[in-house]
């Protein structure tokens, strides 16, 4: 017994031992065919490929098969498939393949009816369905992968399966229709997939006739399924994609009375506004909010985003006095309302950068900034935050030892931190305002390794104005004549900022401020929301100081302006591209050439 146990022993290890021997020898040829194939050999990788496939058809079949139609054997590759086809009819691989053989060899009517036959004795299987459907996609026939999960649903009575691989074989194929469509079908019973509808129809959309098949799609099953609130929902965002900031809140208000909440959703499409800058939808979605009352929860928050946007509004266009006045009384409202406390510094913060910067009280605005760095427990950041401002408002009122000493006090509570960094760039600057070059610089070339980038590429170009100015005028007189026009601009008084720039060229015939000059003047213009005025200096700085600290600033203004002020958006991708071409290592090369890329219409990836 023993004996013959041994040599069922010795039997196994000699079959394993010339399986892996066997093994070894098939993955040797199979690296060899590799070879050729890489050498453009393909005769001889067909060769080694029809070796294996004699002593194992199922497994090398597909090797083999793709090498003779490589090599155009059709014939060959026709009879070995037939032959696998009869001893495996099941085997949904062979029947596809064969069909593959008709439509290389031209002949798409036998194709067809080959895959037509498939589909139509496809069983009432999902997996096979799959199954049949993923051996058209490797086979490169995305068509009938397509028909087959359209059949598989016919055949399993049931509209909603294969949904999310039908979606992919859409998007291959670029089928924007039949994206829409699938997507729509999901939503109906799977809602919680907008998000992924939304950015995968935003990526394959390509303009507004895009956009007006899908809005037509919702509003006939707006009406089909009234009670389905997700259509609605889409139909929104629709809107907002074509900026019909009206009609997506007439319908995003429809859809809020008619779920009667307490209307986040009509705050959350404001902010969205508020963000693409119209104001006046934002203003009538907050005032919809207010209206329901003081015991709404969002009663509060859209009471002081309804004051911000109304702010956003006066300050982001030409406004009158008495829209500053307006808005300062409805400041002094929320306030009278609310009181004055933690959740109003902010508000009080607002208020006190409006009256100062705009309306010139400094006393008013120096009270409320005192007012809210005193309430107990407010936020370190809000508080540092006021603090800063209260030095601003001492600089704006003349008070430069005040600011300075209110400066370093951020800088120190908020050590190490972006607001101390902050503190220090602003107390470098004034010491710059009031012509104390000496420490402004060795403030300011510290703040070059700042992590903040704004804060660092700002003290760098300060930095460099004060070398640049200095070193073959030593007394910096007329650099102080600028810093003070600098100042002015600061304060928001353009007409002094001004007259102070234009008597700098009187006073120092001599001096080479001239593209500083030109900037700044830009910069006042735009204060002045005289945007096509402004367009004459940066032209100048770009086209004459091509080699000036302000070159690349003034090319990426240009393109800013021409493309959000003046509405010709050929000439900005012209300044932005130039940017990319001739300013490679500017702080502006990034958003540059992303705004390029918008321009150009190019569909620019979330997050990038």
């Amino acid at each position: 017994m023993f004996i013959f146990d041994c040599m069922r022993i010795a039997l196994v290890l000699f079959v394993m031992t010339f399986t892996a021997l066997g093994a070894f020898a098939q993955n040797d040829e199979l690296r060899l065919a590799g070879q050729y194939t890489m050498n453009g050999e393909m005769q001889k990788a067909a060769d080694v490929y029809q070796k294996l496939y004699r002593q194992n058809n199922e497994t090398y079949y597909p090797l083999y098969f793709n090498s003779l139609l490589g090599l155009k054997k059709f014939d060959e590759a026709e009879n070995i498939t037939k032959k696998m086809l009869k001893q495996h009819p099941q085997v949904y691989l062979y029947t596809i393949a064969l069909g593959r053989i008709y439509r290389e060899t031209g002949n798409q009517e036998k194709a067809d009816a080959v895959y037509d036959g498939l589909l139509k004795s496809m069983p009432a299987d999902q997996n096979a369905i799959n199954d049949i459907a993923s051996q058209f996609y490797q086979a490169e026939n995305l068509d009938y992968a397509i028909k087959a999960f359209v059949q598989g649903r016919k055949v399993l009575h049931n509209e909603q399966l294969f949904t999310n691989e039908l979606i992919s074989l859409y998007r291959f194929k670029h089928d924007k229709v039949n994206i829409v469509n699938e997507y729509l079908n999901l939503l109906q019973v799977s809602p919680e997939y907008i998000i992924q509808a939304k950015s995968v129809i935003a990526s394959q959309f390509d303009g507004a006739a895009d956009y007006n098949m899908l809005k037509m799609a919702l509003l006939k099953l707006i009406q089909q399924y009234p009670q389905q609130t997700v259509f609605a929902d889409m139909l929104t965002w629709q809107y907002l994609q074509q900026k019909q900031f009206n009609m997506a809140m007439n319908q995003a208000l429809a859809l809020n009375r008619r779920q009667n909440d307490g209307g986040s959703s009509i705050l959350e499409l404001c902010q969205t506004l508020v963000a693409n800058q119209a104001y006046d939808e934002a203003i009538r979605g907050y005032d919809y909010i207010i209206a329901k009352g003081k015991d709404n929860d969002l009663y509060v928050n859209a009471k002081i985003e309804l004051i911000n946007t109304k702010s956003l509004k006066i300050t982001s266009g030409k406004y009158e006095q008495a829209d500053l006045i307006d808005l300062e009384k409805d400041y002094n409202s929320l306030l009278g309302e609310f009181g004055r406390n933690q959740g109003t510094a902010f508000a009080m913060q607002k208020l006190a950068k409006l009256e100062a910067f705009k309306l010139h009280k400094f006393a008013e605005a120096q009270k409320l900034l005192e007012e809210a760095i005193a309430i107990p427990g407010l936020r370190p950041g809000l508080l540092a935050d006021c603090k800063l401002d209260l030095g601003d408002v001492y600089l704006l009122n003349n008070k430069p030892w005040d600011a300075s000493l209110t400066y370093m006090q951020v800088q120190s509570d908020q050590q190490g931190s972006p607001l101390a960094q902050e503190a220090n760039y602003r107390n470098a600057k004034l010491a710059y305002y009031t012509g104390d070059f000496t420490y402004a610089k060795g403030q300011l070339d510290v703040l070059k390794a700042a992590t903040s980038q704004l804060i660092a590429n700002d003290a760098l170009n300060l930095s460099l104005v004060i070398s640049d100015h200095t070193v073959f005028d030593s007394t910096g007189n007329a650099l102080k004549m600028y810093a003070r026009a600098d100042l002015a601009i600061f304060k928001e008084d353009p007409d002094k900022a001004m007259l102070t720039l234009d008597s700098i060229d009187k006073v120092y015939p001599k001096n080479d401020l001239i593209y500083d000059i030109l900037m700044a003047k830009a910069r006042i213009l735009i204060q002045k929301k005289d945007y096509q005025l402004a367009v004459a200096p940066l032209k100048k700085i770009a086209e004459e100081g091509k080699t000036d600290l302000w070159a690349d600033d003034a090319v990426f203004m240009l393109g800013d302006i021409y493309e959000n002020h003046l509405d010709d958006k050929t000439s900005a991708q012209a300044w932005y591209q130039k940017i990319i071409s001739d300013y490679p290592g500017s702080l502006w090369i990034n958003e540059a050439r992303k705004r390029f890329r918008v321009l150009r219409g190019d569909v620019i990836p979330s997050g990038s």
